[in-house]
């Protein structure tokens, strides 16, 4: 109650919904507000479906009007033919005019109330000859109470003009929807699908509006603006990559910046883990794209630029950003396992350890021996017991971070630096990271004390996070953007993050005359808030990342099953249905891109699901209030009852350090083209005949053209980095039981499985048995 109260004065305004009030324009979009003032229908000025074109085009019909009817009848009707034409500047407009989607058939004449088609019909009837050619309509003509039925609406609340006096639909209309809880009711777009463990969406800042999507795996799949994607990946490094296909595994390629000159340059930068036998790292390295294609990497360009070696398998960060100074951030984890166990003080607070900080080098220079330079004014340049690298301390593994782009028209908060850091098992949190600072970590979790002889020592100095949550809300932060984007000015400031294990999506907005942060959640829209064609009102609940386009537009990734392997990762952008911008404001003009892979149709496959009440929460108590410090705070209210999410996987990104857990295959549906070993005894893991399942049954794979990028794509699919031996002539047993699937399978390597691989057809072979293929696999590089 007391952040309602609060969130009463900020900026983003809200209407709480009374009624299932649903604005919609004649082409199926949300209303706006028009650039200059209506002549014709000036009472749709401040917010509507027309803009000066469409109120000069509904002027010149009504001019054309005058001059069709009788001077005196004019002189009598002008103002109801004002009217009725206007009804198509209503935001209202479908729902007058029975268009709620792109099938229903058009209405003539916007639908009328009772009383007021009846005054009508017995002044100016007349005028409807010419204001429609609906010939059923003129025939009832001379009837006036079959005429005015026939005009009306079925839901009485729409018609007009009542609808123009009806608070429920005209509170604070064109404002962001709010339930009754406060929580905002938005809608989603589906962008891309069949991804797996989706960690990043980024852009080349290219002028191009293609758009880049990561898979943990360790391939980047490039899309174009008309969401179409490239079948030969932008990005395969998955050899290299080390990951698994256990949920919850921390490891795997983790984040992708382009440089900010990447026009001119083409150079990008990737964080990625990797491993041999015990030992495990992070990389940070520079590749260029290549010179014949600009949408592929030069693989051989790779230049290492940092190596961190990772005492345990989980806190791995994996953030990397560029900031308006030119320089590269680089966030990396504490090191992992629990409570930063590493040292006197942890590696986060160990100003000498690159774990557990925010790093900032600049890539276009080298010094000191080192592929990369010192930014001079890197705030412990010169400190003998600091690495020069270290930009901020005190951090225990920041999942996604964002520089906020800043309001277009002012420019205000441009440059700011938002992160959501990752906590132990109470509280997870959103940092504003600034040169220098200290984010408290092992002393403090959120704004409560984890290490108490650390928390107090006077000289930790540490900053407070601008909002922390605790674990009866959420397990796992997910760091988000602040909206910046064009579409949708209702949204412009508010920062969008999420929780990972709980799936909750949630929002801060700041108050900028007192510097407060107010914490409102996000929820689905309810009844018809979505019911927009193409808009979906419902999300995969695993949380894993955020995204911005060229054009400032917002999205963020989630997954069914949060396995590196999964695909069933999917892309959303995040929609307003309460108000847009005007037509033509917002187009962008892609710069041509040269095409020289096969580009793969964006197939939209998420639903909307009719509901009549918007999604509930999980029941939490409210946090501890913060303490005053500097940095002002806030807690979020107390949220009401939510389904039940699934329970926490072995090895979640949470808690004790994210384990690898359990692979959960059972009771499940298997999908065409996911693969699995079949060994017999005394064989080892990662080797067996190869059986693919397609069209609901399981099957073998002949040997014919069997190599070794046909077990690359297996073994990738499988959660190994490397493939070591492609296995013929059914060295690992017969599927004498299962029939022979696949035959003559020629792959190149980088397919997400064999059915994208040349193959002669499901079902169809020349083979027997004898010749089942399979494949040896293997977490370690078999050349070393």
């Amino acid at each position: 109650e007391a952040m309602a109260r609060a969130g009463a004065g900020a900026l983003l305004a809200l209407w709480v919904l009374g009624a299932a009030a649903h604005p919609q324009c004649l082409d199926f979009r949300p209303p706006f507000r028009p650039p200059q003032l209506l002549r014709l229908c000036a009472q749709y000025s401040d917010f509507g479906c027309c803009d000066e074109g469409r109120d000069a085009e509904l002027t010149r019909r009504f001019w054309d009007l005058e001059s069709r009817v009788d001077a005196a009848e004019w002189a009598a009707c002008a103002g109801y033919a004002r009217d009725l034409l206007c009804q198509e500047c209503s935001p209202y407009a479908a729902h007058l005019y029975d268009a709620e989607d792109p099938f229903t058939p058009l209405r003539t004449v916007p639908g009328l109330c009772q009383d007021y088609c009846l005054d009508m019909w017995h002044k100016c009837r007349g005028l409807f000859r010419h204001l429609s050619t609906d010939q059923e309509l003129q025939a009832l003509e001379g009837n006036r109470a079959r005429f005015c039925r026939y005009l009306s609406l079925d839901d009485t609340d729409y018609c007009f003009p009542y609808l123009l006096v009806n608070k429920n639909l005209n509170s604070n209309l064109g404002h962001v929807v709010a339930d009754a809880k406060g929580c905002l009711q938005l809608c989603l777009e589906e962008a891309a699908n069949g991804l797996r463990n989706p960690v990043a969406m980024v852009h080349a800042r290219d002028g191009t509006h293609r758009f880049f999507v990561a898979e943990q795996v360790g391939l980047v799949w490039a899309y174009l603006p008309d969401r179409s994607r490239l079948e030969k990946p932008f990005l395969n490094i998955s050899r290299a990559v080390l990951t698994s296909p256990w949920q919850g595994d921390e490891r795997g390629f983790l984040g992708i910046a382009f440089h900010p000159s990447f026009r001119h340059n083409r150079r990008l930068y990737v964080y990625y883990s990797v491993g041999i036998r015990a030992s495990e790292w992070i990389r940070i390295s520079e590749f260029r794209v290549s010179e014949d294609d600009e949408n592929a990497v030069d693989h051989s360009s790779e230049r290492i630029l940092l190596e961190v070696k990772e005492p345990a398998s989980n806190h791995n960060g994996g953030q990397l950003l560029f900031g308006d100074d030119g320089y590269l951030y680089i966030f990396t984890g504490d090191g992992g396992m629990a409570g930063d166990p590493f040292g006197t003080f942890g590696n986060a607070q160990n100003k000498s350890a690159l774990l557990g900080k925010v790093l900032r080098i600049d890539v276009d220079r080298k010094e000191r021996g080192l592929p990369y330079g010192i930014p001079p004014d890197n705030p412990f340049v010169g400190d003998p017991a600091a690495q020069p690298e270290v930009y901020a301390l005190g951090v225990r593994n920041m999942w996604r971070c964002s520089f906020d782009r800043g309001d277009s028209a002012s420019g205000a908060g441009r440059g700011r630096l938002f992160c959501g850091d990752v906590g132990q098992n109470k509280f997870e949190e959103v940092d504003l990271v600034e040169r220098g600072g200290n984010y408290g970590w092992r002393a403090r979790e959120g704004f409560e004390c984890y290490d108490r002889s650390l928390c107090a020592n006077s000289s930790l100095n540490d900053v407070l996070p601008i909002f922390a949550y605790p674990h009866t809300i959420g397990k796992s932060v997910t760091g988000g953007y602040v909206y910046r984007g064009c579409e949708y000015p209702n949204l412009n400031g508010l920062y969008i993050f999420g929780d990972f294990m709980t799936g909750r999506l949630m929002s801060l907005h700041e108050n900028p005359g007192t510097g407060q942060w107010h914490y409102s959640e996000i929820c689905m829209g309810h009844g018809q808030t979505c019911e927009f064609p193409g808009l979906i009102n419902n999300y995969y609940p695993y949380i894993i990342s955020f995204g911005e386009d060229e054009a400032g537009e917002l999205y963020f990734m989630s997954t069914g099953e949060p396995s590196a392997t999964a695909p069933r990762g999917v892309v959303y952008k995040i929609i307003d249905p309460s108000r847009r911008a005007p037509p033509g404001k917002c187009q962008i003009q892609p710069a041509q891109v040269k095409i020289r892979s096969r580009l793969i149709p964006f197939v939209p496959k998420e639903k909307f699901i009719p509901k009549t009440r918007s999604t509930a929460r999980p029941t939490a108590r409210a946090p501890t209030r913060a303490p005053r410090r500097r940095r002002p705070t806030v807690a979020p209210p107390p949220p009401t009852p939510r389904p039940a999410r699934p329970t926490q996987q072995p090895g979640s990104r949470r808690g004790g350090g994210r384990r690898r857990g359990r692979l959960n295959s059972a009771n499940r549906a298997f999908r065409d083209g996911e693969v699995r070993l079949v060994r017999p005894a005394g064989l080892s893991s990662g080797s067996g005949r190869v059986e693919v399942f397609v069209g609901g049954r399981w099957g073998t794979v002949c040997d014919d053209s069997w190599n070794i990028n046909g077990a690359a794509v297996v073994c990738r699919q499988l959660g190994f980095a490397y493939a070591v031996r492609a296995v013929k002539s059914a060295e690992f047993g017969q599927g004498g039981s299962l029939p022979i699937l696949l035959d003559n399978v020629r792959c190149a390597g980088w397919e997400r499985n064999l059915l994208e691989c040349q193959h002669n057809g499901v079902g169809t072979h020349n083979c027997e048995h004898d010749e089942d293929a399979g494949v040896v696999c293997s977490h370690q590089n078999p050349d070393l």
